[in-house]
Parts: structure tokens; C-alpha cells; sequence
């Protein structure tokens, strides 16, 4: 074979450059090693392809793509078994910027299932090399070249470069990458294979570095799921993550191919009540080709919750977030993602409602989310969202309203839920309820401010309160009352009293006519006030803003109370009166420092006496 060499011009399509140095393509310089090898594995299927067409009769044994380093020459070099190219491929597809090969071999066979497999579209992949790269070089040959016919691309990163042909005895493509001096330190092994852990993952072909195949071509998403058992999904939620502890509670595998094409497995996992969304968890490929793992975009906020994988061959490699914004693949992808995991959640509600009731503990915090941030996941949650009371019963949002109809109905018909967050906490207000027969159910998340907050406005006539909210006669707000054993004058100066003690607390009492058996001093916090405190905290904004406005609650009729009144000497009666209002303080955990050392040494006289 004649060696021959020719010099040119690389011809640069502005038409098709323009667009893509609009959006700036490449930030991260790393991405030059995820672009070659998904080339060489475009490469690769190409050449599959040919094979099961009988246009290529040769052996497929070479179909892999092998990264090597030599630190004395300081180069990279990605190696293929694919298709190769003749010059005439060079001139086209690597001398025309932005003319993919791709794109043409797709158009060729769109009729074949060539079209879903191919991984580039652009037709730049290749020249994201120069971003690290002072020369590069190509050896390649091409299928239908004649025995040991290869070409030899050279380029410095200018507009010229040269072409010539020489030998190369497999077919394939050798790309060779001369590193500029401030990209040397991907020379370091750890480097590079710490990249192509992070993009080739799952890449269809197999990819190997120092020898060591680094990736698994047959993840389980790219199966059936007729195929699978439970071992092999939890086995694969462990190579995704294994650091984790937990095995998942359940997970979805996701298999459409219309209106867009989506794979992929999401995991639910034991959630904890810490509120910490993980935008790293789950990762977004294109055909096996890890693109992010910011999938804010393409999945709902609340199901960021989850873990897992998702791949779409709809969302291009060069993917960023103003373009995942105004794609409308991802606005589908997006909804029919929620509406998946709202299907399965109430596919396992229904048939295996015990098992759904054991896992609620780690969902209750991912549905809440859900809920008050998707409108259309809470019309279809609401059906299984389950209320779970202080005896660890569980109710859906109908069960429940019919539960406490009878006995917690306000006098404007309102339904009224008591709930706690902390059932030691407020253990002492609970077990007041139950005296009365009200049901305490328990919402002890982060979002429990904002959740309830939005049920009462999705579900007529349902109310919500802690069960500290109020004295108990106020807490359903009936129309009942209790009679109080003392003149107004008693109460008049029973007020005084307490507002006396209390000064330093700046707190508002209420003198209340409760059951005799009720405490004789109790501190509340006003619904509303504690509930927006809540939400501000939640949200991050200043809830120091607002004052806890916790109320003194001073019950009329207990004997205590009016055994204080009896006291002749003012000192005793504001002495008692302090203990009391102590002993409320010590219950919410509010009696700190020199007030508790002085409540205690007090404690210790009264029961000398």
C-alpha cells in the first residue's frame, strides 16, 4: 500500500456550531473522557449492528473500549473495536465540527433498532479531547477497509491538521490524547478511574482500565422486570450504594416507550425524621451514559427523596439546567414519574394494607412532602395517606373523620383532630384526653407545620390542633361548660396573683373553670402562633421573630388552687403560687439555670414542712 498524506482546513458548519457554543457545552473538563468512551461504545454498537444485518462478517470478540496511560509520554489513549473510519469518515465526520456520525448512521437505520442504541447526536463528543489535550491523534480502520488499510488523524487544536494512511491490524479506533501541561493530572490513575466510575458506570460495552473491566454492561433497568427477583434489586441497590445500611422498603421500575422513552428503578428508602433532601441519589443516564445526578428538573421535588436510576435516551448528553427547564420530554418525564410512584404506593396500600402500615413510619415524611408540594400526587395520596394515633392505630383521612365524628365535632361542625409531635413531651396533655375519650394522633415530622396547615385546606370542615393547644375544655371548642367554684372577686385576685409570680415570663394567664381532676396549672401554646413559628423555621426565615406566647392556664377548681387563695400571709400564697406555675413550667421543659436550682430547693422546704 502507497503511503500517502495530505494537508487541509478543518470546515466548521456555523450553522450547527453556533447553537452549541451558545449554551456552552462543556464546564467541566472531565467530561472529555465520558465523550470518548461513549463514542467508542457508539462504535461499538455500530459495528453489532452491521453484524446482525450480515454486512460485517468479522469477528465481534474486540467490542469493548480500553482506556491506557503512559506517564513517560504523557498521553491517554482510548481504544475501540468498533467500526472504525476510512479517510473519507475522517473528512466528513471528524473535519466537518459538529457533523455527527451519529446522527447520519441513525437516519440510515431508523428503521431497525439501531435508532434506540446509538449514544451521540452532536457530532462535537470528539473535540471535547482538545479541552485537556495539546495533540491529538487518531489510528483508526475502518470494517470495510482492506487488510491492515488504517488512516492517521493529527490535529494541535488549530483549524489544521494531517491526514495519512497507515497500518493498523484490528478494526477499530485508537484516539490518542498528548495532555496540555495543566491538564497533567489526569496521567493519575486514581483520577481517571474515579471518572469513568462516575459516567461509564453501566455503559452497554464493556470498558476496561489497567486492564480491569470497571463496569457492569447489563444493569438491572435494562432488563425485564419478569426477569428479576428481589435479591437482584436489593443487590443492585448495594452497587449503587454501598455505604448504605438499610435494605430499600420497595422500589418501582419504570418501563415506557411512549410518549417518551424512560427506564430506570427508584427505590424508596428508610427514611429517618431528619428533613434532608439527597440531590445526589438519584442519577440520570442517557443510553447507560451517566449525564447528573441534579435531577431537580427531571423528578419531582418530593421524590427526591428517593434513590435510584433513571435513563432516557430524550435527554442529550449535553444536558443543563436551562435546557432540562424548557424540555418538554422532562415536563413528561416529570409527571408521569409522580404519577408512577402515587400508582405503586396505593397498589401496595391496597392489596397488603399490614405491610403498608409497617412501613409507614419511613414514608409517613416522603408522602407528607409529597402531598404539600404536588397537588396531583395529594389527590391521589389521600386515599392512602394513613393517620396513626397514640395506640398505633392506623387510619386513612375518611377513617379517621368518621372516627372522631361523635366525640370531636366543634360547635360549628368542624372535626377536630388533636395531634402530638412529642407524645413524652406532652404525655400529661394526652392522657387528659383520653379522660374524654379524644382520640391524639401522632405527626412528628419536619413538615408537620406545613403539612397540617395544608390539609386544613384541602378537607372541608377538618381542623387540627396539638393537644397543647388549649385547656382541654377549649381544645374541640363545644359549647359545654364547667362551672367555677369561686366568686369573680376569687378569680379577680387569683389573676393578680399569678400575674404577679409569673411577671418575669411575660406570659398571659387565663383563669379557667376546669374538672377538678385537671392540673391545677397548665401552660399552653396557642395554635395559630405555634404553628407559624413551625412553618418560619421550616422555611429558614428568623422564627425568633415570634414569641412562643406560651398562655398560664389556672384551673379555678382545683383544691390547690383554692387552698393558695386561703393562705392569710401574701408570701406563702406567692410561694405556692410559684411552685405551681413551676411545676407547669418543669413539664415543657422550660425551668433552666437558677430557676430550677431555686424550684428544687423549694420542693425540698415544702416537703420538710
Amino acid at each position: 500500500m502507497e503511503a500517502t498524506e495530505m494537508q487541509g482546513t478543518l470546515s466548521v458548519h456555523t450553522e450547527n456550531i453556533f447553537p452549541i457554543i451558545k449554551k456552552f457545552l462543556y464546564a467541566d473538563q472531565e467530561i472529555f473522557l465520558r465523550e470518548l468512551v461513549a463514542n467508542g461504545i457508539d462504535a461499538s454498537q455500530k459495528l453489532r449492528h452491521l453484524a446482525s444485518l450480515g454486512t460485517y462478517e468479522g469477528s465481534l470478540d474486540g467490542l469493548k473500549v480500553n482506556i491506557s496511560v503512559n506517564t513517560e509520554a504523557k498521553t491517554v489513549t482510548v481504544s475501540d473495536g468498533g467500526i472504525g473510519m476510512t479517510q473519507e469518515d475522517i473528512k466528513k465526520y471528524i473535519n466537518q465540527v459538529a457533523f455527527s456520525g451519529a446522527t447520519e448512521f441513525i437516519e440510515k437505520y431508523k428503521n431497525t433498532d439501531a435508532s434506540k442504541q446509538i449514544i451521540g447526536h452532536f457530532g462535537l463528543g470528539f473535540y471535547s479531547a482538545f479541552m485537556v489535550s495539546a495533540k491529538v491523534e487518531i489510528f483508526t480502520r475502518s470494517y470495510s477497509a482492506a487488510a491492515n488499510e488504517a488512516c492517521h488523524w493529527t490535529c494541535d487544536g488549530s483549524t489544521t491538521y494531517t491526514l495519512a494512511n497507515t497500518t493498523k491490524e484490528e478494526v477499530g479506533t485508537d484516539i490518542v490524547l498528548h495532555l496540555a501541561e495543566d491538564s497533567i493530572e489526569f496521567l493519575e490513575a486514581h483520577r481517571l478511574r474515579g471518572i469513568l466510575q462516575k459516567y461509564c458506570k453501566f455503559l452497554p460495552f464493556p470498558v476496561a482500565f489497567e486492564g480491569e473491566v470497571i463496569n457492569n454492561p447489563n444493569p438491572i433497568w435494562t432488563k425485564n422486570p419478569s426477569e428479576l427477583k428481589d435479591e437482584d434489586y436489593k443487590a443492585f441497590y448495594k452497587e449503587l450504594y454501598p455505604q448504605a445500611l438499610d435494605e430499600p422498603l420497595f422500589w418501582i421500575h419504570l418501563n415506557v416507550d411512549y410518549p417518551f422513552n424512560l427506564t430506570g428503578v427508584l427505590y424508596f428508602p428508610k427514611l429517618k425524621k431528619e428533613f434532608v433532601v439527597s440531590k445526589e441519589k438519584i442519577h440520570l443516564y442517557s443510553r447507560q451514559v451517566f449525564i447528573t445526578d441534579e435531577v431537580k428538573d427531571v423528578v419531582p421535588e418530593f421524590l427526591m427523596l428517593l434513590h435510584g436510576v433513571i435513563d432516557s435516551p430524550d435527554i442529550p448528553l449535553n444536558v443543563s439546567r436551562s435546557y432540562l427547564q424548557a424540555d418538554g420530554n422532562v415536563k413528561k418525564i416529570n409527571s408521569y414519574i409522580s404519577r408512577k410512584v402515587g400508582d405503586k404506593l396505593h397498589e401496595i396500600f391496597k392489596n397488603d394494607r399490614p405491610a403498608f402500615e409497617e412501613k409507614w413510619s419511613s414514608l409517613n415524611l416522603f408522602v407528607q412532602y409529597g402531598m404539600v408540594t404536588d397537588d396531583k400526587f395529594f389527590d391521589k395520596a389521600k386515599s392512602f395517606t394513613l393517620l396513626r394515633n397514640v395506640e398505633n392505630k392506623h387510619f386513612t383521612f375518611e377513617e379517621y373523620q368518621e372516627h372522631i365524628a361523635a366525640n370531636q365535632t366543634d360547635k360549628n361542625g368542624n372535626k377536630v383532630a388533636l395531634y402530638t409531635n412529642d407524645p413524652l413531651k406532652q404525655h400529661i396533655f394526652i392522657e387528659s384526653a383520653k379522660k374524654y375519650n379524644y382520640d391524639v394522633i401522632v405527626i412528628d415530622t419536619p413538615l408537620t407545620g406545613h403539612f397540617i396547615q395544608h390539609l386544613e385546606g384541602k378537607i372541608e370542615k377538618f381542623r387540627i390542633k396539638r393537644v397543647d393547644a388549649d385547656n382541654v375544655y377549649e381544645l374541640i371548642g363545644k359549647d359545654e361548660k364547667v362551672e367555677s367554684v369561686l366568686s369573680e372577686d376569687d378569680q379577680k385576685q387569683l389573676k393578680e396573683l399569678f400575674v404577679e409570680v409569673a411577671a418575669d415570663a411575660e406570659m398571659e394567664v387565663q383563669i379557667a373553670s376546669l374538672p377538678p381532676d385537671e392540673f391545677p396549672v397548665t401552660l399552653t401554646i396557642p395554635e395559630f402562633n405555634r404553628r407559624m413559628k413551625e412553618i418560619s423555621a421550616m422555611n429558614g426565615w428568623d422564627s425568633n421573630i415570634l414569641r412562643d406566647n406560651y398562655k398560664i392556664v389556672v384551673n379555678s377548681n382545683h383544691s390547690l388552687v383554692q387552698k393558695i387563695l386561703t393562705q392569710t400571709d401574701h408570701d406563702q400564697k406567692k410561694r405556692l403560687a410559684r411552685q405551681s406555675f413551676d411545676l407547669a413550667m418543669l413539664s415543657q421543659n422550660l425551668l433552666k439555670g437558677p430557676a430550677l436550682a431555686d424550684f428544687i430547693n423549694r420542693s425540698l422546704e415544702l416537703v420538710q414542712k
